[in-house]
């Protein structure tokens, strides 16, 4: 192990043991270490550091990797007085974040009674109101759903098979009576009004072909502004959002439960498809509600341990 590996060893188990999350750092730190090395560099220089951000892809990738340098750099210049320290500007700043719009079960039903008052063509509206219901029961990507083939559903299992979806990964989505059965009166439905379609798809377009999101999306802010959901809302509510309300609804069923959610949070993690437990974490921060139950619960814990 050369003296650069060993220094970013020391940095993220130091990371590690103050409680700070090392999974992004740690994926990018060795690509930025190889990168020193193949040209010579026995610690890290501004102008290296810059060079090696800008290879990162995406909106957030140079920014991600400037912060993942600047780290390991400030680290580093407290035992190589020749480290430099990338200073704060050189890459933009990520996007700000975006609080996520929380539906209440009232505005889920109020959009998809606007897909079905609203849409002329029945199998058009009963396409739409049936997506946005299994985007709110399940929490799917709406990539993820446009994706569902019809044999993807097992009608006895009451399981939906997600097909390499983000990450490459696929998985099993049980689903509940109800939304099943929602997902059975759809398919009769689109059995009759469009017997022949041109693909094996489970939600078909008039066209006969698989829903596309260019079209999804502008047709759900429609619905959206026309059912006067979050007219009010600093942010304008998203289709994503509904996934973003059904991992936060979870989460506040468990704390008001009272069942050791840091224990089901794997669980949850894998229904939604995320690649690690840190990202469904993440939503205790998209409501102010699910930030008090989880310091409350963290405070009791606490007071039971030192009594």
């Amino acid at each position: 192990m050369s003296a650069l590996e060993q220094a970013m060893t020391d940095y993220l188990d130091l990371r590690h043991s103050l409680g700070h999350a090392v999974s992004d750092v740690g994926r990018l730190l060795p690509g930025f270490v190889t990168y020193l090395e193949e040209r010579g560099l026995g610690t890290v220089t501004v102008q290296a550091a810059a060079e090696w951000a800008q290879t990162g892809n995406g909106t957030t990738g140079v920014p991600r990797r400037m912060t993942a340098a600047r780290g390991f750099a400030r680290y580093l210049a407290g035992i190589d007085d020749n480290t430099e320290v990338p200073p704060l500007g050189l890459t933009p700043n990520r996007p700000r974040w975006r609080r996520p719009f929380i539906y209440t079960p009232s505005d889920i039903e109020a959009i998809m009674r606007q897909a079905r008052d609203t849409i002329a063509s029945p199998l058009r509206a009963a396409t739409y109101d049936t997506v946005i219901g299994l985007l709110a029961a399940t929490g799917l990507r709406i990539g993820e759903a446009i994706k569902l083939d019809r044999g993807d559903v097992d009608w006895d299992k009451a399981v939906l098979l997600i097909r390499e979806s983000k990450f490459g990964k696929s998985r099993l989505v049980p689903v509940h009576a109800s939304t099943l059965r929602a997902l059975a009166e759809y398919a009769v439905l689109r059995e009759e009004l469009q017997p022949t379609p041109n693909g094996p798809s489970f939600f078909v377009s008039l066209t006969r072909n698989r829903l596309i999101y260019a079209v999804v999306s502008p047709t759900f802010r429609r619905l959206v502004d026309g059912a006067g959901v979050g007219a009010d809302a600093p942010s304008p509510p998203r289709l994503h959002d509904l996934r973003h309300t059904f991992a936060v609804q979870t989460l506040l069923r468990w704390y008001r439960s009272e069942v050791d959610v840091a224990a089901k949070i794997p669980s949850l993690s894998t229904f939604l498809g995320h690649r690690e437990p840190a990202s469904t974490y993440w939503y205790l921060s998209a409501a102010p509600e699910l930030l008090a139950l989880a310091a409350a619960r963290r405070d009791t814990a606490s007071s039971a341990g030192g009594s």
